[in-house]
């Protein structure tokens, strides 16, 4: 019968995930009224910062609803000012007095009503980056909410991926991702776990994770897939070979030998690999355990290792078999 020692193999060591990659700041930038489209202020691959203009409406009516407002509200403040005058005589009454002052509160909030409409007929973007695509041209009628252009700041790339949820407990901000994408062969990007989910999805039983890579000279473009990969300490378990697990009423044993004795041991199987068995039991890596002969074993029978010199030989003749052993009672 032959014996191999027993190993350790280490399991949810690594994992790799499928992930896709997105600006970590971007927009689609919309108008916020209809109109008509006087000019587009910028082209594609524009670096432009927040606040930048992008595009005009036409402002004609809402420019001349803005001076009606600020001539209303320079007569209501003008009439507030008698009013206080008058009352100061007592030649009008305090309800008198708070109407005139409500007037011209109204009036300064009709002027701030008319800035705002004024300044939406220009389009701005609320971050810093690039233009994309531009999606209309000047002189167009456009609604309420037509796209404009995106814009993205790349200079971080955002990478969403799932993982299984036995990794869950793994998955701290700060951990350190190596992430390679097909459409850039042969580069790897190293990054960190940016934000991690609150919850398992219970319809594929995944965790979401973000990661973040740095891009600052543009190398990575968003919408790009990428395989993440990331590292963890892992769980070590004896490893033993598959010829070795037998079964019994009382579930999976090995046979060991020591101090020239089969010794039966349970063992509770973790996980079947092609080139290893992993266990938990009454096994412990560096132990030797049967692998062929296991059926003409019983517990505690003797068994005697064949001399050094034959195994030696029998070594070179089948180009490194494992070691022999040989049952036999003991008299």
């Amino acid at each position: 019968m032959v014996t191999q020692p027993v190993t350790s193999g280490v399991i949810n060591s690594k994992l790799s995930a499928i992930g896709e990659s997105s600006a970590l700041h971007w927009v689609t930038v919309s108008s916020a009224s209809g109109g008509t489209l006087m000019s587009v202020d910028v082209k594609p691959g524009d670096h432009v910062q927040a606040g930048a203009k992008l595009a005009t409406l036409d402002s004609d009516t809402q420019q001349n609803a803005l001076d009606k407002a600020r001539l209303a509200a320079q007569d209501a403040d003008a009439s507030l000012a008698r009013a206080k005058t008058l009352a100061a005589s007592n030649s009008l009454s305090q309800t008198q007095l708070d109407a005139a002052q409500l007037a011209a509160d109204n009036a300064r909030l009709a002027v701030q009503a008319a800035q705002i409409a004024l300044s939406q007929r220009t389009i701005t973007t609320p971050v810093a980056g690039t233009v994309g695509l531009i999606q209309v041209t000047a002189g167009n009628l456009i609604n309420a909410q037509t796209v404009i252009t995106t814009v993205e700041d790349s200079s971080e790339i955002l990478i969403n991926f799932w993982v299984p949820e036995r990794y869950s407990s793994q998955m701290t901000v700060g951990a350190p991702v190596d992430a390679t994408s097909a459409a850039l062969p042969g580069k790897t990007f190293a990054g960190t776990i940016s934000a991690v989910d609150n919850k398992i999805d219970p319809a594929s039983r995944t965790l979401q994770v973000q990661a973040t890579l740095p891009n600052a000279d543009g190398t990575i473009k968003s919408g790009m897939s990428f395989t993440v990969d990331m590292t963890f300490p892992g769980q070590t378990f004896a490893a033993v070979d598959p010829l070795s697990v037998q079964w019994s009423n009382n579930g999976a044993y090995v046979w060991k030998v020591e101090n020239g004795k089969a010794v039966k041991g349970m063992v509770d199987i973790v996980q079947r690999n092609s080139d290893g068995v992993l266990v938990t039991g009454d096994v412990k890596p560096g132990d030797s355990v049967v692998t062929q002969g296991v059926l003409q074993l019983s517990d505690n029978m003797a068994v005697r290792l064949l001399d050094q010199a034959a195994a030696a030989g029998g070594g070179r003749q089948g180009q490194g078999q494992a070691p022999a052993a040989s049952s036999a009672p003991r008299s």
